[in-house]
Protein backbone atom coordinates (compact mmCIF):
# COMPACT_ATOMS: atom_id res chain seq x y z
CA UNK A 1 0.00 0.00 0.00
CA UNK A 2 1.28 3.45 -0.91
CA UNK A 3 1.43 6.35 1.50
CA UNK A 4 -0.37 9.31 -0.03
CA UNK A 5 2.02 11.57 1.89
CA UNK A 6 5.00 10.19 -0.10
CA UNK A 7 3.63 11.70 -3.32
CA UNK A 8 6.37 14.18 -4.32
CA UNK A 9 5.78 17.83 -3.47
CA UNK A 10 5.50 19.49 -6.91
CA UNK A 11 7.02 22.79 -5.70
CA UNK A 12 10.01 21.23 -3.91
CA UNK A 13 13.23 22.83 -5.16
CA UNK A 14 15.89 20.18 -5.86
CA UNK A 15 18.47 22.90 -6.59
CA UNK A 16 18.31 23.97 -2.94
CA UNK A 17 19.31 20.44 -1.90
CA UNK A 18 22.07 19.62 -4.42
CA UNK A 19 24.24 17.71 -1.95
CA UNK A 20 21.43 15.54 -0.59
CA UNK A 21 20.11 14.72 -4.07
CA UNK A 22 23.65 13.91 -5.30
CA UNK A 23 24.27 11.60 -2.34
CA UNK A 24 21.00 9.72 -2.94
CA UNK A 25 21.78 9.57 -6.69
CA UNK A 26 25.16 8.01 -5.93
CA UNK A 27 23.52 5.33 -3.76
CA UNK A 28 20.26 4.90 -5.72
CA UNK A 29 20.98 1.37 -6.98
CA UNK A 30 22.49 0.13 -3.72
CA UNK A 31 19.82 1.05 -1.19
CA UNK A 32 16.26 0.31 -0.18
CA UNK A 33 14.38 3.12 1.57
CA UNK A 34 11.74 2.00 4.08
CA UNK A 35 9.22 4.63 5.13
CA UNK A 36 6.84 4.33 8.10
CA UNK A 37 4.16 6.99 8.18
CA UNK A 38 0.47 7.71 8.27
CA UNK A 39 -1.59 9.90 5.99
CA UNK A 40 -3.44 10.99 9.18
CA UNK A 41 -0.19 12.22 10.79
CA UNK A 42 0.57 15.97 10.60
CA UNK A 43 4.36 15.44 10.82
CA UNK A 44 4.15 12.96 7.93
CA UNK A 45 2.01 15.35 5.89
CA UNK A 46 4.55 18.16 6.41
CA UNK A 47 7.79 16.14 5.93
CA UNK A 48 7.18 13.22 3.58
CA UNK A 49 6.11 15.04 0.37
CA UNK A 50 9.49 16.84 0.25
CA UNK A 51 11.31 13.57 0.94
CA UNK A 52 9.31 11.89 -1.83
CA UNK A 53 10.35 14.71 -4.17
CA UNK A 54 14.02 14.30 -3.16
CA UNK A 55 13.94 10.56 -3.86
CA UNK A 56 12.23 11.28 -7.17
CA UNK A 57 14.88 13.87 -8.12
CA UNK A 58 17.65 11.41 -7.22
CA UNK A 59 16.10 8.52 -9.15
CA UNK A 60 15.70 6.30 -6.09
CA UNK A 61 13.10 3.71 -7.03
CA UNK A 62 13.54 1.06 -4.34
CA UNK A 63 11.15 2.57 -1.77
CA UNK A 64 8.88 0.58 0.54
CA UNK A 65 5.88 2.16 2.25
CA UNK A 66 4.68 0.97 5.67
CA UNK A 67 1.38 2.61 6.66
CA UNK A 68 1.06 2.98 10.42
CA UNK A 69 -2.03 3.37 12.60
CA UNK A 70 -2.11 4.96 16.04
CA UNK A 71 -3.77 3.05 18.87
CA UNK A 72 -5.76 4.70 21.68
CA UNK A 73 -2.72 4.47 23.99
CA UNK A 74 -0.55 6.29 21.42
CA UNK A 75 1.37 3.18 20.37
CA UNK A 76 1.86 2.53 16.67
CA UNK A 77 0.75 -0.58 14.80
CA UNK A 78 1.47 -1.68 11.27
CA UNK A 79 3.82 -3.76 9.14
CA UNK A 80 7.27 -4.34 10.67
CA UNK A 81 6.64 -1.76 13.45
CA UNK A 82 7.83 -4.21 16.14
CA UNK A 83 10.72 -5.57 14.07
CA UNK A 84 12.13 -2.08 13.44
CA UNK A 85 11.21 -0.52 16.81
CA UNK A 86 9.02 2.19 15.29
CA UNK A 87 7.65 4.56 17.96
CA UNK A 88 7.47 7.92 16.17
CA UNK A 89 6.50 8.68 12.59
CA UNK A 90 7.70 9.48 10.13
CA UNK A 91 10.57 7.05 10.52
CA UNK A 92 12.75 6.30 7.50
CA UNK A 93 15.33 3.51 7.41
CA UNK A 94 17.87 3.19 4.60
CA UNK A 95 19.31 -0.29 4.12
CA UNK A 96 21.92 -1.85 1.87
CA UNK A 97 19.92 -3.65 -0.82
CA UNK A 98 22.33 -6.63 -0.83
CA UNK A 99 22.99 -7.22 2.88
CA UNK A 100 19.95 -5.62 4.55
CA UNK A 101 22.35 -3.72 6.82
CA UNK A 102 20.88 -0.49 8.21
CA UNK A 103 22.91 2.43 6.84
CA UNK A 104 20.88 5.38 8.10
CA UNK A 105 17.75 6.17 10.12
CA UNK A 106 15.61 9.30 10.41
CA UNK A 107 13.10 9.62 13.25
CA UNK A 108 10.41 12.32 13.36
CA UNK A 109 12.01 14.61 15.94
CA UNK A 110 15.17 15.50 13.96
CA UNK A 111 15.41 19.23 13.20
CA UNK A 112 16.39 19.04 9.52
CA UNK A 113 14.73 17.77 6.33
CA UNK A 114 14.64 13.98 6.01
CA UNK A 115 16.69 13.91 2.78
CA UNK A 116 19.43 16.14 4.24
CA UNK A 117 19.63 14.18 7.49
CA UNK A 118 19.87 10.79 5.76
CA UNK A 119 22.28 12.05 3.08
CA UNK A 120 24.66 13.21 5.82
CA UNK A 121 24.59 9.71 7.34
CA UNK A 122 25.14 8.07 3.94
CA UNK A 123 27.96 10.38 2.80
Amino acid sequence: MELETMRPNPVWDADSYDDAVATFEAHADDIVVKVWGGDWCKDCRSQLPDFGAALDAAGVENVEHYPVEKEDDGSKTGPKVEEYGIELIPTVVVEDVETGEELARFVEEEDMPIAVYLAEQLA
